[in-house]
């Protein structure tokens, strides 16, 4: 009785279809998609099955309940309002063909299950293009697998609503060498991740809502600039990779159960340099990075305002040069992660340090640089390290208490944390494209160095969306 009432379906719609005049936007009932799990059936289906290599096929407005296989090196393009529709059941688009182009088309509803890894698009060949299209009610998003030489441009990808932990990746790059993902806004997703990839450009993208904005697995030689990664539990990590550029991103209120805006495990030949670091719970942390002695870790030109914790590095990290970068009211500033003395990485590069808005010293002769060294002597933040459930007694009088015999019973001071023995007196030159989208935080970082660059010292007192206000200033 089941196959009858099927079969019956399928003749009531291809009649319906013959009394429209042929109108076959609507091709299968979702159920019977779902029930067959066809692929190529419906008006799509038919258009690739009749194009040949090189082709420009457009799809017109309507809605296409089908789930669609790209075996040909053709141009798919969705004129607007085209929509294909999964109908809850499985993969949606599926491009087996190099060189492939698919824009243009909203893609939703893909299946919920998690071990076939149900996708609104996945590639299977190298140099296809992917751009302007908007994924919604997807599990996973775009899924590259060898794909090397493709582009992710311009899309939108917005997983299902469910909880973070039954959510697949809005993207995902699988030994996919020389991809471009440029301009894409990802939300709602898992995460955002580059397998054993290399040769990777990530620019101009936005990741919110996610588990992980961006994570890099393997990953070398990869170039990550301007994008702009918030409220997500970590904003990015980069794991066992080498040789990656992390430049020009707003890394903003990430605050998981992580809480890091960039975080580095075993990573190597890094350079990270001129990024707005705000908000998190961790600005950047770092674990067995350098992983080797070959460079060492670059951390330059970097604004870090208002993080719970600014730097966080485990005892055992050697071989981080920390220069030039903005410490703007972070609760901590700088911090280790367990037990043991942090050595082996420098806050200054030549005659260059770090601004730090807690540095209490003078600049008598003007060159900018303050006269005296820069160090963390806190015990009740040496206490914190050691033992982390003590955050919960910040601001209260009993840290006050613990802060005021630390001061007053030398005795009980501890080691220096950290020594910068050139602090900048004013803050290094704030990106003002860093603040496009509204951040308050970085809007009210580049006024003050706006403010006191033209006032020739004058130093601007604002509150920010921390438990503290910042000082800020103009460049050094």
């Amino acid at each position: 009785m089941r196959a009858l009432s099927v079969i019956l379906s399928v003749l009531s719609v291809l009649c319906a279809g013959v009394a429209r005049g042929g109108d076959e936007h609507e091709a299968l009932p979702r159920a019977v998609v779902a029930a067959r799990g066809d692929v190529n059936v419906g008006v799509i289906g038919r258009r690739i099955a009749a194009a040949k290599d090189g082709d420009v096929v457009r799809i017109g407005a309507g809605v296409y309940r089908e789930h669609v296989v790209i075996d040909k090196r053709i141009a798919l393009i969705g004129e607007p309002g085209a929509i294909i529709d999964g109908g809850g059941s499985g993969d949606i688009v599926e491009i087996r063909s190099e060189g492939v182009t698919l824009r243009g088309f909203t893609v939703r509803n893909t299946g919920i299950d998690l071990d076939k890894e149900n996708a609104g698009v996945r590639v299977l060949a190298p140099r296809c293009v992917i751009e302007d299209n908007r994924l919604e009610g997807i599990l996973f998003g775009i899924d590259l697998r060898e794909a090397s030489g493709s582009v992710v441009r311009g899309n939108r990808i917005g997983g299902k609503d469910l909880d973070i932990a039954r959510r697949g990746d809005g993207l995902r790059l699988w030994r996919s060498d020389g991809a471009l993902i440029e301009n894409n806004v990802i939300h709602d997703g898992r995460d955002a991740i580059l397998w054993y990839s290399k040769g990777i450009t990530v620019r101009g993208n936005v990741g919110v809502r996610c588990r992980y904005g961006l994570h890099l697995m393997y990953s070398d030689e990869v170039v990550i600039e301007g994008n702009d990664l918030s409220e997500n539990s970590v904003g990015l990590y980069i794991m066992y990779s080498r040789v990656v550029q992390v430049r020009g991103n707003r890394l903003i209120r990430n605050r998981g159960p992580s809480g890091y805006g960039l975080g580095l495990k075993e990573a190597d030949q890094y350079a990270i340099e001129s990024n707005l670091i705000a908000g998190n719970r961790v600005g950047v942390y770092f674990d067995g990075s350098p992983f080797s002695t070959v460079k060492p870790g670059v951390v330059r030109g970097n604004t870090m305002a208002c993080n719970d914790i600014g730097l966080t590095l485990l005892p055992s990290v050697r071989g981080n040069e920390i220069s030039e970068n903005n410490f703007i009211d972070n609760i901590e500033q700088v911090s280790v992660g367990g037990r043991g003395e942090l050595k082996g990485n420098q806050f200054w590069k030549g005659e260059r340090g770090n601004y730090w808005t807690d540095y209490v010293g003078y600049d008598e002769n003007g060159d900018g640089v303050g006269d005296f060294v820069h160090e963390s002597q806190t015990l009740f933040e040496n206490m914190m390290d050691r033992e982390p459930k003590l955050r919960l007694l910040l601001f209260s009088p009993a840290q006050q208490a613990i802060e005021f015999i630390g001061r007053a019973l030398p005795a009980v001071r501890p080691e220096a944390k950290f020594v910068d023995e050139v602090p900048l007196m004013r803050p290094v030159e704030f990106p003002a494209r860093l603040v496009e989208g509204g951040s308050s935080i970085g809007w009210l970082v580049l006024a003050g160095v706006v403010l006191v660059a033209l006032g020739g010292g004058l130093v601007l007192m604002a509150q920010c969306d921390c438990p503290s206000g910042f000082r800020t200033g103009g460049s050094a």
